[in-house]
């Protein structure tokens, strides 16, 4: 090993090209660095500088040395100041729908990161019953999830419009059986959208099933069918509400969190703050 002051003391000797001038700039005595010198040199097994030249310059084994001396100094350095800036150190798992991250919700995570450097934000976008299962699970320490209707332990909770939808080049007429756009198995609207065509009489088959919010809209705008989705996810897209199904049953939007104090409590606040005004603009 390496010691890292031996090879501090080297690098200045070169550097300043003298013993004197290099114990000033350490602040020791010229007897001290010519020590810590020869402990290196005894270390590598080899004379490291030339110690009768003006200026004292490096042997071809200190010239050899001095390029790993520098580099090993650098990153003791980098490392020191890493451990000293405390950003990043503690992580708030963060579990929502893929709609909710929207600019709005962005800027809220990126102000507190600014304000909060200790705390490294790790969010993850999937469908709300996965999300429901890792947060009761301890996966999570904040969830917003979409439900039928909201937990009794949640922190806050906000209705979201649901409707149906289709293609804005979609015909006046679909046929029976109905083409459905729609999430995978276990997808939250899923069987919803089942129940409300059944409760038609009329037939339907899954003509694309995406396990995205985004998938599942370029998938109904491209014509391929008939899907339940939040109103306030569509605005972007080239749909249109089908008037005969029109609006569904409304959903849940609630934020759930284990802690109710400190940082996790002020991201759940501004986090509810978006959400509700989300869902008033709708």
């Amino acid at each position: 090993m390496l010691d890292p002051r031996l090879l501090r003391a080297f690098s200045t000797i070169v550097d300043a090209g003298s013993f004197t001038l290099a114990a000033d700039r350490l602040h020791m005595t010229q007897s001290t660095i010519s020590q810590q010198l020869a402990r290196l040199e005894e270390t590598v097994g080899s004379m490291l500088v030339d110690r009768a030249a003006r200026p004292v310059e490096p042997t071809l084994a200190g010239e050899r040395l001095l390029g790993y001396a520098r580099r090993i100094l650098a990153l003791q350095q980098e490392a020191e100041a890493a451990l000293r800036d405390p950003a990043g150190t503690v992580s708030i798992r963060i579990g929502v729908p893929e709609d909710i991250v929207s600019a709005a919700m962005a800027k809220v995570f990126n102000d507190f990161a600014r304000r909060h450097r200790g705390i490294q934000l790790d969010v993850t976008a999937g469908l709300s019953r996965d999300l429901t299962r890792r947060y009761r699970a301890g996966d999570f320490d904040i969830a917003i999830v979409k439900e039928p209707e909201a937990g009794s332990d949640c922190r806050a909770t906000f209705p979201e419009t649901m409707a149906w939808f289709e293609s804005a080049d979609a015909p006046a007429r679909w046929p029976n059986p109905i083409p459905l756009v729609t999430f995978p198995p276990g997808g939250l609207y899923r069987e919803a959208m089942f129940e409300r065509i059944e409760g038609e009489e009329l037939r339907w088959y899954i003509a694309f099933s995406g396990s995205s919010l985004h998938n599942v809209l370029v998938a109904v705008e491209a014509g391929l069918g008939l899907s339940l989705l939040p109103r306030s996810a569509t605005a972007s897209y080239r749909v249109r509400q089908h008037a005969p199904f029109g609006i569904g049953p409304a959903m849940a939007v609630s934020i759930y969190s284990w802690e109710s104090a400190g940082p996790v409590s002020e991201l759940v606040e501004r986090m509810g703050a978006v959400l509700a005004a989300s869902r008033m603009a709708t």
